[in-house]
């Protein structure tokens, strides 16, 4: 539109079209890199059974009901149920790496029924029935009518798309689902996308400038409708505001550039939006995208986070909360496999209510065993410290219901798991550590658990290996006899039981039940017996009591024999159960009822889990930061709580709350008994929150005091004080948790829990830690971080505003659903203390010095058109009002947000407190704004009034003055950049001084074009010693109220930043300075 022509039409458009072409380009190159890739996926070829043979078929062609061979290390190319592979016993070994991250192998089978018959080479004809596709990867319900039977298929009997075979020569499936009913497709799906809180906090301020500018336009609009109100006499004399043409011809008296004072008042207020639209800084979004990748790359490149033990380095898997680092509050972490290594090794054993394992010794010393009477045939990959005294005893002829119990105890630890077994044979003979090695073979145990791993690797060592496992049998070496057990049906482990049993058929056709579980839910299960039985159950649970204290996670083993009628009732149950399509799980649940009950004991377990390297001390200085640890896990109260002391959570002065609750009243009481105790309300206003008394945990972590006066106590880098009084830890368990997450309770468990240093959550199932996270991210503003290593962390790791996941034992979903991950817990005190610090310093300043360095741009244009009778005409070139934020002034922005530092590493790291400068905002706040705006409008005055005032009386005209504008405020905005600037590197002086070298040459080069209006005006100007010198003038007196208030502040209310950069610089003097007593000569 003519009105609004503010720039030139070939101004305008450039950075409207440089951003669409830009955009156009990128969008379209990814769509065309994802349709290239569509294509070549849906085109891939699979062997399919056609015409009674395998013939290739692509992909997108396959459909629900047609047979698939797969070979090995191929892609799997939908859901299909396997009928058969290349081992008779019908096991596949597949890597979900595409599906799930996870890297270590899963094993899957086929129906034994159907395995034999393809391994024969017989045909296969019948009836699956599935469930309807749905997204969960870990649960498939179905069942297959064959030769008259009906065949329960389960998640184990599936392999889905995107898996790859490996160790497997070939497998034969049944297609199921296809397409975008895949499992993997139905999970394709984002994670859900994070804001940071000071981005927030930008958009608000965003906002105000918004309204700076409506006023500013709003002034000039009434400016102009007044001025117009004022002159209209005048209007046909005027160049602009002619309202006729006087020229002869057709247009002789028609409106020349004049549409009445109405439409011209509005006119001039959108032109003014457009001139001063710079005051928006949409560029911001893009400069923090740049500044928070060029971050991200050197945190990545932090050879202090690289992990040589799993050769993994930090990741950053989300670009956009970066500066959140540096104002974490409340950290939750799991336990297993983040505080510790999840590397787990047997250490003790009840067996018949005696403990064993309190003297262990090497696993060199099993050979001499083993000599006495039974050679040993299989080496674990892993050695194995064993009790001699347990050993002695399961190997000697004697019986005895303790020898019959620890026989049942290991059988049970052998076969009540879903661990695989890969043997190597021909070990070398002359192995060090053994004389006679012709038999021996390798065995190692692939297994989604830890903790079985650990289990079954304990009953090998003991002389009960697990040497071959299908879907219908397996068979165990006991003392070098083997002994083939019938599998008739597996309760795996789930959350709601707490325990896992296996139903075995013996060689002399007799039945048991083999049973492992938690403490909490297996004494339920316990038959009542005898004095004997009452002695033993004691006793067991005295030493689970004794492993948990010890920090072992513990676990209960039990068996029971069945009869003919209740194997005949149970396998009747579980035949319906296991083969239906709605509510199986629940079924299936209900049928071990049958079997999970009169129990007979047998012992319990205690597996060792170590700390990782670093873990006590990184949560003592996360501590000293003023952030609160939070511990979720899965584990049991006593086990939580030594792990707790011994990784220096917890400390022996605090004071334990331990709730407990069995129902919603009982742990109401005990939160508001707890409440009571450590706190107190005013009696005076019901409204007013808690106040913790004087022996409750107080926030004394905060570098500075603040007095009742407001003042501030400095900070002295003196041995930390330590709290005169005791401070509290809240425990909990899951089931209070239950109570009172779901209930009307959240509120009371908040206040007590904020009030405490230590909060330790125990036996919590993963929704529960995402309410926990919830509770704390929901009722506060403080950040919130999350990690964890496993699936059941996910959910805490999303719920948190950071999440970050540990590459470690438990797969990778915890690392693809975190926005940073790393390899060791430890790492996440420098991802505070040092990235954190760093990124949220660099950029709160980078956010407030853009809204800076815009407005004083768009306050000294909205100067000059008050003094131009309100017109929107600019003294600037068109493209120097363009260039200005795009070319002149945003590379030292992006270089100092990248590389800036305001203290070393080791500063930060050997003083933790200094991290609470992002918790009181020090960098961004709505003060600091306020001042900054301040400080904008003196310098836009200056700016624009010393110039104008020089030039007073001069005959120089509007593009040098305009010229000598755009060359002051860049050099102004460059200096007064450079004037906060800590760390100068080669660099900065580039990026700093090269940016006005580089306006001084675009000024050169746009005012050699004689079609330009200010041809040749730098030459001129650059002359004359009135522009050196005014150009000096400006800065000076624009930078000299800045200047004289940092002394000022830095002089009499110095900041902990500021005080630890002088006791930094004071260190390298003294380092520099010569030694007294030296010749210098």
């Amino acid at each position: 539109l003519p009105p609004l022509a503010v720039f030139g039409r070939t101004v305008s458009l450039f950075p409207l079209l440089f951003v669409l072409t830009v955009t156009a380009v990128k969008d379209g190159y990814e769509d065309w890199r994802r349709h290239r890739s569509d294509r070549k996926e849906n085109n891939r070829e699979a062997l399919v059974f056609q015409s009674g043979q395998f013939e290739p078929k692509k992909w997108k062609k396959i459909q629900a009901g047609e047979v698939v061979k797969i070979w090995a290390n191929e892609t799997i190319p939908c859901d299909m149920v396997i009928l058969g592979t290349s081992d008779p016993s019908g096991i596949a070994y597949i890597q979900t790496m595409n599906l799930d991250g996870e890297s270590n192998l899963k094993t899957r089978y086929a129906r034994q029924e159907m395995a034999s018959v393809v391994a024969n080479g017989g045909s296969i004809s019948g009836l699956v029935r599935c469930e309807q596709p749905n997204r969960n990867i870990y649960e498939f319900t179905a069942n297959m009518e064959f030769r008259g039977h009906k065949l329960p298929l389960s998640q184990s009997n599936i392999i889905l798309r995107g898996c790859q075979l490996k160790n497997t020569e070939w497998v034969i499936g049944v297609v199921v689902y296809t397409g975008q009913e895949t499992k993997a497709m139905l999970n394709s799906a984002a994670s859900p996308a994070k804001r940071s809180k000071l981005e927030g906090y930008m958009n608000r301020e965003t906002l105000w400038l918004s309204i700076f500018l409506l006023i500013m336009c709003s002034v000039v609009a009434l400016g102009m409708g007044l001025w117009l109100e004022r002159h209209k006499e005048q209007l046909d004399t005027l160049p602009y505001y002619r309202k006729r043409y006087f020229t002869q011809g057709r247009k002789d008296g028609e409106r020349y550039k004049y549409y009445g004072i109405a439409m011209e008042t509005f006119f001039s207020f959108l032109s003014s939006i457009i001139v001063f639209q710079i005051m928006i800084p949409i560029s911001l979004y893009i400069t923090m995208e740049l500044v928070r990748l060029g971050q991200s790359y050197f945190m990545i490149g932090d050879k202090h986070m690289y992990d040589s033990s799993t050769d993994s380095r930090f990741q950053c898997r989300s670009l956009n909360i970066n500066e959140d680092l540096g104002q974490i509050r409340y950290i939750f972490s799991d336990k297993t496999g983040t505080l510790t290594q999840n590397k787990m090794e047997f250490r003790r054993a009840s067996v018949h209510g005696k403990n064993y394992g309190a003297s262990l010794l090497p696993a060199e010393s099993l050979h001499e065993v083993n000599v006495a009477g039974f050679p040993r045939r299989w080496k674990l990959q892993s050695e194995i410290s064993v009790d001699l005294e347990l050993m002695g005893m399961l190997h000697k002829g004697m019986d005895g219901e303790d020898k019959i119990d620890a026989h049942e105890f290991f059988l049970t630890l052998a076969a009540c798991n879903t661990v695989i077994p890969i043997i190597t044979p021909g070990l070398p003979a002359g192995d060090p550590g053994f004389d006679s090695l012709e038999n021996m073979e390798e065995i190692v145990y692939q297994g989604e658990s830890p903790d079985e791993q650990a289990l079954v690797a304990a009953a090998s060592a003991y002389g009960y290996t697990l040497c071959e496992r299908t879907s219908g049998h397996i068979v165990v070496d006991v003392n070098g006899q083997k002994l083939r057990l019938d599998v008739l049906g597996l309760h795996e482990f789930d959350s709601v039981r707490k325990r896992m049993s296996v139903v075995i058929r013996f060689p002399d056709n007799s039945v048991k039940v083999l049973v492992k579980g938690a403490d909490t839910s297996m004494f339920s299960t316990f038959a009542k017996g005898t004095e004997t039985d009452d002695f033993i159950r004691i006793s067991t649970q005295g030493h689970l009591t004794q492993y948990a204290s010890l920090g072992l996670r513990t676990l209960v083993v039990a068996a029971r024999d069945l009869t003919g009628e209740e194997l005949e009732e149970w396998q009747c149950m579980y035949e319906d159960a296991s083969t239906s399509l709605t509510d199986r799980a629940a079924k299936l649940r209900q049928t071990t009822a049958l079997i999970e009950c009169n129990l007979r004991l047998l012992g319990a377990t205690g597996i060792e889990d170590k700390l990782q390297d670093g873990v006590p001390e990184a949560i003592e200085s996360l501590r000293q930061a003023g952030i609160k640890v939070w511990v979720l896990t899965g584990d049991k109260q006593e086990t939580a709580i030594s792990i707790g002391l011994s990784c220096k959570l917890l400390t022996t002065d605090m004071h334990q709350i331990i709730i407990n609750g069995s129902s919603e009243d009982e742990c109401r009481n005990l939160l508001l008994e707890a409440k009571s105790k450590y706190c107190h309300k005013p009696s005076n206003c019901s409204d007013q929150p808690w106040k913790w008394t004087k022996d409750a945990a107080m926030d004394y972590l905060g570098i500075l005091n603040y007095s009742k006066t407001g003042k501030r106590s400095a900070w002295s880098f003196g041995k930390e004080e330590s709290m005169g009084s005791p401070s509290l830890a809240l425990v909990i368990d899951g089931t209070s948790l239950v109570y009172i997450l779901e209930k009307d309770l959240e509120a009371e468990l908040f206040e007590l829990a904020t009030g405490c240093r230590v909060v330790l959550c125990c036996r919590v199932a993963p929704l529960q830690k995402a309410g926990v996270v919830d509770l704390v991210k929901s009722r506060t503003d403080d950040m919130t971080l999350a990690i964890g290593d496993g699936a059941n962390d996910v959910s805490m790791i999303q719920m948190a505003d950071v999440g970050v996941g540990i590459c470690g034992q438990e797969g990778r979903q915890a690392v693809m659903a975190s926005d940073f991950a790393m390899g060791q817990f430890r790492f996440l005190k420098r991802l505070l203390l040092v990235h954190g610090h760093w990124n949220y310093q660099r950029v709160g300043f980078l956010v407030l010095y853009n809204f800076y360095r815009n407005a004083v741009f768009v306050f000294m244009l909205f100067w000059y058109i008050l003094c131009t009778a309100f017109s929107t005409t600019s003294a600037l070139t068109d493209w120097s009002s363009v260039f200005y934020s795009v070319i002149y002034t945003s590379v030292p922005t992006i270089v100092v947000g990248i590389l800036d530092k305001d203290l070393s590493h080791r500063t930060l790291l050997q003083h933790p407190k200094l991290y609470g400068a992002g918790h009181r905002q020090e960098s961004y706040n709505l003060h600091l704004f306020w001042i900054t705006m301040l400080d904008t409008l003196w310098q836009s005055l200056v700016l624009f009034y010393i110039p104008l005032y020089t030039y007073r009386g001069s005959s120089i005209d509007i593009w040098s003055l305009g010229s000598l504008w755009t060359i002051a405020v860049v050099i102004l905005v460059n200096i007064h950049l450079a004037m906060d600037i800590q760390r100068w590197v080669i660099i900065t002086h580039a990026a700093v001084w090269g940016s006005i070298v580089i306006t001084y040459a675009c000024m050169v080069v746009l005012d050699s074009i004689p079609v330009f209006p200010n041809y040749w005006t730098i030459y001129h100007l650059a002359l004359s010693p009135t522009y050196w010198l005014t150009i000096l003038l400006i800065i000076i007196v624009a930078l000299l109220p800045r200047f004289f208030c940092k002394v000022v502040y830095q002089i009499i209310w110095p900041s902990d930043i500021q005080i630890a950069r002088e006791a930094e610089a004071q260190r390298k003097r003294s380092y520099f300075k010569p030694k007294p007593g030296r010749d210098s000569g």
